[in-house]
């Protein structure tokens, strides 16, 4: 039983209205969410809403066979999937072809797909909006719609009766315009949901809405009539390293940016995770590796600045050549500094907040040195989305990555190497660098 909900484009409102459709349902199913493209900040509001952790599925990541193999994963003794989609259905890479798509992502299922279109000053032009959708790729399974934002009971009866008497798709109900559900945004998007101490009053609230708007009974039969997926899967990640290690994990307030399957990864390959805090604890846990993920720690700089013991350990970890791996954020704090604030100092810039995005695309990065993650040679793709830029002149260190497609730390390269520690801000998820973690681990149990 599985569900794409899809938007129509931009401001419909899809990650509310999806949030509270995973509620409303986990009151009595085990719901499963799911997040299209590689989204960190959605999830966090979906894994709140349904108690599961939400995972993220990209066709520029993955092929359809691991899409599947991701997704079939993750519903071991769930009930039901709920999958919010990217932007709109068929928006990807380019505008032909379907990577990066949710479209892809509901073929790769094949999954029916409701759209969730902004309703606002629409009615007849609401059904040519759905029929364009429909017939724009028939392999798709368009199964219903939710109209958002309607005025009042009319205009939600007659955007309904044209869309059902001309297209012949279902309305399964419509949301009145109501500002006070808005979410707050900062410079990334949504406040990441780890960070809202009013989060699950929010949820709630979308929760009750889409109960009494949304003819949640007709959802889930739309789920049961879901078509059958193709039995091709691609396991998403190798299983190389025998030998067993422990790699500190940062997560808090500041780094909480990790796709799940990347740490499962680690597990599968005989990793034993040990989290910490770089805001809050003193000193590292006894381990043979650290992963640093994205975050916030520009917006944290003074207070993880201030945690001067936890930073010598990390320094002394680096100078002892053990291994380090850090993605954006992380990359950040290893630097000398963020702002004028003081980090590890394992790269001598510094990072600084800018007012505008500094990269926003999918990246394909071409691997020039062989490092903790990965082998000269290899190509990998992955995806960056930062407003902090690095102050660099020229390079003091090897760079491991020419960035083909993105933008990079510095002209088009990415990946800081010093002795056994690696920082880039590109993210990337073990779907598109199998060895991902059988590599880090190797290294981690030679080296740690």
């Amino acid at each position: 039983m599985r569900l794409v909900l899809s938007g129509t484009g931009s401001a419909v409102g899809k990650t509310t209205i999806s949030t509270g459709i995973m509620k409303a349902l986990s009151k009595e199913f085990n719901v499963q969410p799911f997040k299209v493209g590689p989204d960190y900040i959605d999830p966090s509001y979906h894994t709140l809403a349904s108690g599961n952790t939400s995972r993220n599925l990209d066709s520029f990541f993955m092929n359809p066979s691991q899409i599947r193999d991701s997704y079939l994963k993750a519903m071991d003794n769930k009930d039901l999937a709920i999958i919010e989609g990217v932007r709109g259905l068929y928006e990807g890479i380019d505008s032909i072809n379907d990577i990066g798509s949710t479209a892809s992502v509901a073929k790769a299922l094949n999954a029916p797909v409701v759209l969730i279109i902004n309703s606002r000053s629409l009615v007849k032009s609401a059904a040519a909006l759905v029929l364009g959708f429909k017939q724009l790729d028939p392999s798709i399974n368009i199964a219903g719609v939710i109209l958002n934002k309607v005025k009042n009971k009319n205009h939600y009866l007659k955007t309904k009766k044209s869309i059902e008497t001309l297209v012949s798709v279902e309305v399964l109900g419509g949301i009145k315009r109501d500002d006070s559900i808005a979410i707050e945004e900062r410079h990334l998007g949504l406040v990441p949901a780890i960070e809202k101490e009013n989060s699950l009053i929010f949820i709630e609230k979308w929760s009750k809405i889409i109960e009494e708007s949304i003819d949640l009974d007709r959802l889930i039969e739309i789920m049961k009539e879901s078509a059958k997926i193709s039995k091709s899967r691609e396991a998403i990640w190798t299983v190389k390293n025998k030998k067993k290690v422990k790699i500190a994990v940062a997560y808090d307030e500041v780094f909480n940016f990790y796709y799940k399957e990347n740490l499962e990864s680690l597990e599968a390959n005989n990793a034993r995770l040990e989290y910490f805090s770089p805001l809050k604890d003193e000193q590292l846990p006894d381990v043979d590796a650290i992963y640093i993920g994205g975050g916030y720690p520009e917006l944290f700089s003074k207070e993880i600045s201030e945690n001067k013991t936890l930073i010598n350990d990390i320094k002394q970890f680096h100078l002892d050549n053990k291994p380090i791996y850090a993605e954006c954020g992380g990359l950040m704090y290893l630097m000398n500094a963020i702002h004028n604030d003081k980090m590890v100092n394992i790269f001598p810039y510094k990072s600084i907040l800018t007012d505008k995005v500094q990269a926003l695309k999918y990246t394909i990065a071409d691997v020039q040195e062989d490092n903790i993650i990965s082998k000269k040679g290899e190509s990998f793709n992955g995806h960056e989305f930062h407003y902090t830029k690095l102050l660099i002149d020229k390079p003091k260190n090897k760079m491991a990555f020419n960035i083909l497609r993105g933008k990079g730390s510095f002209n088009n390269k990415d990946g800081f190497m010093e002795k056994n520690t690696l920082a880039s801000y590109v993210h990337t998820h073990v779907a598109a660098l199998p060895n991902f973690a059988s590599n880090f681990t190797q290294n981690a149990g030679d080296l740690g």
